[in-house]
């Protein structure tokens, strides 16, 4: 098992000559270990871990020159928006538009000069899925740099930097993780030039992770194949059941052939992960109810963790967006968000239906 180097300085022979580590918050090696690691599951070959998942998108930020056109997905993360428009806005100029309108995208690259394309696929929360390999083929072509958030998929099921983006960005609170207990944020690339300007942000402004959180998240990648399978397993038949159901109004997974980019995701990913997405029959009312009434199912915000978790984002984790925004992208108040743990799916099915 790797140790925890739980240090903030290191003894040196001379001043200056060391063993490539001086000062935790520059370099660590339990750090070091985890980030091969993490390099390795995307193919790539750098990766830097930091704080949190947004301080990596404050970082990612920092290091493009003021006022760059960054054209992003508009159905990202509550936290993402609320970075890019409440701290950014005043630094950077930002565009969102569904991703997965091609002619749209095409259209605004070839019309403006962006510099970024922020993709997450699938989106947070309506799990819409964006052709990465077409998508990123396009940006090259008016020379834009591709980021995309591979949160949800974990590269167990999905290696957009295989598929041609730039940079890939990860919460490794979620699945990278999985159990709960660490709040973390990873990028992985294979431009030398593109973690070098970031971990000189990052040993500047400070947002590292800790020698324990990487640790930890070293031991929760030793069950990720495993835990992922699961999530998968459990999630498709959670869903079949929830569509099948007479108080839900639709259901929206990968996994199903009902999904709009059921054939690119099936293309590009290699499973389909444990998100569901899905509308009750009724309003805010009656998803207050079924919310308080599930009892295996924790209500909460996060996901990825090997417990169920289920939310509602438009009071939750996108409440930070304008309501007229979450509605024009169909996060509605009978939205629910569920993270499909690892437990007895019988046992998951049984709350559900209990709840509804």
């Amino acid at each position: 098992m790797p140790p925890i180097y739980q240090t903030s300085t290191y003894a040196q022979e001379s001043p200056g000559k060391h063993l490539g580590y001086a000062y935790s918050r520059s370099h660590n090696p339990t750090r070091t270990r985890l980030e091969e690691n993490l390099a390795a599951l995307e193919n790539a070959k750098y990766a830097l871990i930091s704080a949190s998942g947004i301080s990596m998108n404050t970082m990612l930020m920092h290091m493009f020159p003021k006022d760059s056109k960054i054209l992003c997905s508009s159905d990202v993360y509550g936290g993402t928006y609320r970075l890019f428009t409440t701290v950014f806005n005043n630094y950077h100029q930002f565009e969102f538009i569904d991703t997965t309108d091609y002619k749209l995208l095409e259209k605004k690259l070839k019309a403006n000069d962006y510099d970024v394309l922020w993709l997450e696929t699938p989106t947070n929360p309506t799990l819409k899925i964006t052709d990465i390999k077409k998508t990123t083929k396009l940006a090259k072509k008016f020379q834009v740099k591709t980021i995309v958030d591979n949160t949800f998929m974990s590269p167990y099921f999905q290696k957009p930097l295989e598929l041609g983006a730039d940079i890939v960005v990860h919460s490794l609170t979620k699945y990278i993780n999985g159990h709960s207990d660490v709040i973390g944020g990873a990028m992985m690339t294979n431009e030398q030039n593109v973690y070098d300007a970031l971990w000189k942000i990052q040993n500047s402004t400070g947002p590292t992770s800790s020698p324990f959180d990487a640790w930890l998240v070293l031991r929760g990648i030793k069950t990720l194949a495993i835990r992922m399978e699961r999530h998968e397993q459990n999630a498709i038949k959670l869903a079949k059941f929830l569509e099948k159901h007479p108080k839900v109004e639709k259901v929206i997974y990968p996994g199903l052939k009902s999904h709009p980019q059921y054939k690119i995701a099936k293309a590009q990913m290699s499973g389909f992960g444990g998100m569901i997405t899905f509308y009750l029959k009724g309003g805010l009312k009656e998803s207050k109810r079924f919310l308080e009434k599930v009892k295996i199912f924790a209500l909460a915000e996060s996901l990825g963790g090997v417990e169920s978790l289920i939310e509602h984002p438009a009071i939750m984790t996108h409440a930070s967006m304008p309501k007229k925004v979450r509605e024009s992208i169909g996060l509605t108040d009978n939205l629910v968000r569920v993270s499909v743990g690892i437990e007895a799916v019988e046992d998951l099915i049984a709350d559900l239906n209990q709840a509804l």
